[in-house]
């Protein structure tokens, strides 16, 4: 791994030299004073400290995210006091954190937070709740980061909280091993209704703020009881929950983002959809992902995200596996559950994964590792640039679970395996040991290589797989690799004529503008790109979406069009030639044999025993 000066704060032994438990825990109180104008006061006492400036931080990145944030911006009226009260000197070196000297080895650090996105990555806080993703709201200490810690919450009449921290009733706080875990623990604060249940001996929990009824609530908590039992069953069981017990933090409040964001013994949930209805579906999917990562990636983790450093991005070059494989069981899990039928099971989770991964420029130029690694600039980063990502890239969320149906398709076909065999083997050899709340053999892509020989029985197919489809960018065959579940890969839009582009239509005017154009399209080919207008085309103004496809429903592929267009170089009229849809979807074949059938069967139906 790379050793920076940030990552070595996290690593370095204590300075005392005493065990971390010994030590004075790093205490914090936080209040919400002026909740309804979204703000936290908190404060944090570090005690035992050391001679010298306390370097006290924010975090710049979280848990389970890969760009920087800067949380620092939204804190401030800072102060600091010593045991006494005396007040303390404040620096400031850099924009992330504040330097305090002039201690009698006692600081009280006090802030203010703003916060009000709730999501898996920023603080939400108004009267009715508070979600707050620990990087986000509570500062830290360089070379204290090994104490254990102790947060008090002062709630609101009525609020409770949900959280993977470890509740001491006798104290009234909750309790956190070290930084890692505390960063690791989002905790939502407010009127919870709770639905816990006992599964394989551990203890599984929903905590939910909604605006329903508690029987959507209910309705609910049996859906997930039966997407928990499917994850189970893959692995033979569940994690050892550090605390005995998982849970689900969920906001499903108007003014929340939509996000799900795993953690080591919780999940946060938060989208504005209500429980029942269309939108339902889409948050039991979220909770289908999120806990299939308490294995994948919490437990089953890459080496090069060990330990995740708060102050810098975090690159991987596994999240095609950690991200990309989750994402293809989230969806499975939905089918086997029975929440999904098959045919919405290809119209949701298989179709989108074949099209995406077929038609997409990136994935044929770059592989699933450089994918991965190109999270710290697409993993929520900010940018106001423009960027050429509609070439160049693919989601590792989309290019690894593509990959992932093709192996479990492969192993079912030609090994007499499948996926799941794999992930229990990957399980077993990096995931199930665990030491000190954190993997004790965190993985590398070497290593997931050579599980998957041990499982196929065939080493030069595992390392042919990772050649051509993880380091390289070899396309899978999905019309073969289907074929045997009694399925097709088609054009959904068979002989439509397309310009192959994006367009945003501009009503005061009847053009419209392009979005960058895709590598090989007829707009690309063409030489137009992002920002042209389309003036007319076929002679006619463009007024609506509607107004365009009829008026290429009346070419065929092939045929030759005028386009008149305002470039960056002025108005010119050109001959496009028009292409063909190349919109994919997967059917189920009408007349599929009984030996078809029985191997979707075995892919798709329950596992539960």
């Amino acid at each position: 791994m790379r050793k920076s000066a940030a990552l070595l704060f996290l690593v370095l032994p204590l300075a005392f030299g005493q065990p971390a438990a010994a030590q004075a825990p790093v205490q914090y109180n936080v209040a919400f004073p002026n909740a309804v104008h979204h703000e936290a006061r908190i404060s944090v006492t570090f005690a035992g400290v050391p001679a010298g400036p306390l370097q006290v931080r924010m975090a710049r990145s979280s848990p389970g995210r890969y760009a920087l944030h800067e949380f620092a911006k939204n804190v401030y009226e800072v102060s600091a006091t010593d045991s006494k009260g005396k007040t303390l000197v404040v620096q400031k070196p850099d924009p992330y954190g504040w330097d305090v000297s002039g201690h009698d080895g006692t600081v009280v650090f006090t802030y203010t937070l703003f916060g009000d996105r709730t999501d898996g990555t920023y603080a939400g806080i108004d009267s009715y709740h508070a979600h707050l993703n620990m990087p986000a709201t509570l500062a830290f200490a360089r070379g204290l980061e090994q104490r254990p810690a102790e947060v008090k919450f002062d709630m609101s009449q009525g609020w409770t909280a949900a959280t993977q921290l470890r509740p001491d009733a006798a104290k009234g706080t909750y309790f956190a091993p070290n930084l890692q875990y505390l960063m690791d623990s989002p905790t939502s604060l407010g009127p919870q209704k709770v639905r816990s249940w006992q599964e394989r001996g551990k203890t599984i929990e929903l905590q939910v703020l909604h605006k329903g009824t508690d029987a959507e609530l209910d309705a609910y908590a049996e859906q997930t009881k039966k997407v928990v039992r499917e994850a189970a069953a893959i692995f033979g069981g569940l994690p050892d929950y550090d605390f005995g017990r998982y849970t689900f933090i969920a906001n499903y409040l108007p003014q929340t983002s939509g996000d799900g964001m795993e953690h080591r013994n919780s999940t946060s949930l938060t989208s504005n959809r209500p429980l029942s209805g269309p939108g339902a579906l889409d948050n039991l999917g979220t909770v289908s992902h999120e806990f299939f990562h308490s294995w994948n990636v919490e437990r089953i983790r890459p080496q090069d995200l060990e330990p995740f450093n708060f102050e810098q991005a975090n690159m991987s070059s596994g999240l095609w596996f950690a991200e990309g494989f989750t994402q293809y069981y989230g969806e499975l899990l939905l089918r086997r559950s029975g929440a999904y039928t098959d045919a919405e099971y290809l119209q949701e989770a298989v179709g989108p994964l074949v099209n995406a991964m077929l038609n997409s420029p990136g994935a044929a130029r770059y592989s699933p590792v450089y994918m991965s690694q190109q999270a710290p600039f697409v993993d929520a980063a900010a940018a106001i640039d423009p960027n050429n990502r509609a070439n160049t890239y693919l989601s590792y969320y989309y290019i690894g679970g593509a990959n992932a149906l093709a192996l479990d398709l492969l192993l079912r076909q030609n090994h007499k395996t499948d996926l799941d065999t794999y992930m229990r083997a990957v399980w077993e050899q990096h995931g199930k040991a665990q030491r000190d709340f954190a993997p004790a053999r965190p993985y590398t892509l070497l290593d997931l290589q050579r599980i998957l020989g041990e499982v196929s029985k065939d080493t030069a197919f595992a390392g042919n797989f990772f050649r051509r489809h993880i380091y390289g960018h070899e396309l899978p065959k999905f019309d073969e690799l289907l074929a045997p579940a009694g399925l097709q890969v088609r054009r959904a839009r068979a002989g439509l004529a397309s310009l192959g582009g994006r367009t945003t239509f501009n009503p005061a005017d009847s053009s419209a503008t392009l979005g960058t154009t895709l590598l090989g399209s007829a707009l690309y080919q063409a030489g137009l790109d992002r920002e042209d207008v389309l003036l007319k085309v076929d002679g006619q103004r463009l007024p609506t979406s509607q107004a365009l496809q009829k008026l290429l429903a009346a070419h065929k592929p092939g045929d030759t069009v005028p386009l008149e267009v305002r470039t960056r170089t002025g108005v010119r009229t050109m001959p496009v030639t028009l292409q063909e849809d190349l919109t994919l979807e997967v059917v189920l074949l009408p007349n599929a044999t009984r030996k078809q059938l029985a191997f979707r069967k075995a892919w798709l139906a329950s596992k539960v025993k």
